[in-house]
């Protein structure tokens, strides 16, 4: 049994540990290895992740070739390519595990299962979506507001974890920061 995904599931709607037993029957359990790819642009997007440990990170590649980071996941959090999972379309974006990592799996088809077996499982999404694209909008706000230094140290404030455990040059990517100038205002900060 998962327990963070039991607790994470009851922090919006009241699942037993006998319902949960079914639940979790719809899951595959994925250990990843770090730089392992989950999912990749131009495949169809077919799985959704809940991130048991460790840490994932969504990404595309510019026209450039760059690897523009646009997401990251740490335990109990979801990832996928919600609008190519939802409309059944290969996915625009490649998902790798920034750390080794543990991931439960679950398919769309067997999302649909379980959303018909488990009905009161469309609230969960429902609030946890909602979540994520507010945070999604707020991103765009501090994006389009701050300065880059600021949206730099904003966030390592704001997310400590992240800071901690994500290279910099992926922070800087998610950020739209170059590397060498995340280096650059973080010596400037210590001197």
């Amino acid at each position: 049994m998962s327990q963070q995904l039991f607790e994470h599931l009851n922090r919006f709607v009241q699942i037993s540990k006998g319902d949960f037993k079914d639940i979790i029957e719809f899951f595959e359990v994925k250990k990843v290895e770090k730089k392992e790819v989950l999912a990749r642009a131009g495949t169809l997007c077919n799985s959704i992740f809940f991130v048991e440990k460790g840490c994932l990170r969504m990404y595309f590649i510019s026209e450039k070739g760059i690897e523009q980071t646009i997401q990251f996941a740490l335990e109990n959090w979801w990832m996928t390519d919600d609008l190519a999972y939802t409309e059944r379309n290969p996915s625009d974006f490649y998902i790798q595990a920034v750390e080794n990592a543990q991931v439960l799996s679950i398919s769309y088809d067997q999302q649909e299962r379980l959303l018909h077996t488990f009905p009161q499982l469309e609230k969960y999404f429902r609030r946890v979506y909602q979540i994520a694209y507010g945070s999604s909008i707020r991103k765009m706000k501090y994006l389009n507001s701050f300065s880059k230094e600021e949206i730099y140290f904003h966030f390592t404030a704001h997310f400590p974890e992240f800071a901690q455990r994500v290279p910099q040059y992926l922070i800087a990517s998610f950020l739209g920061l170059t590397p060498e100038y995340v280096s650059e205002i973080r010596a400037k900060k210590r001197s």
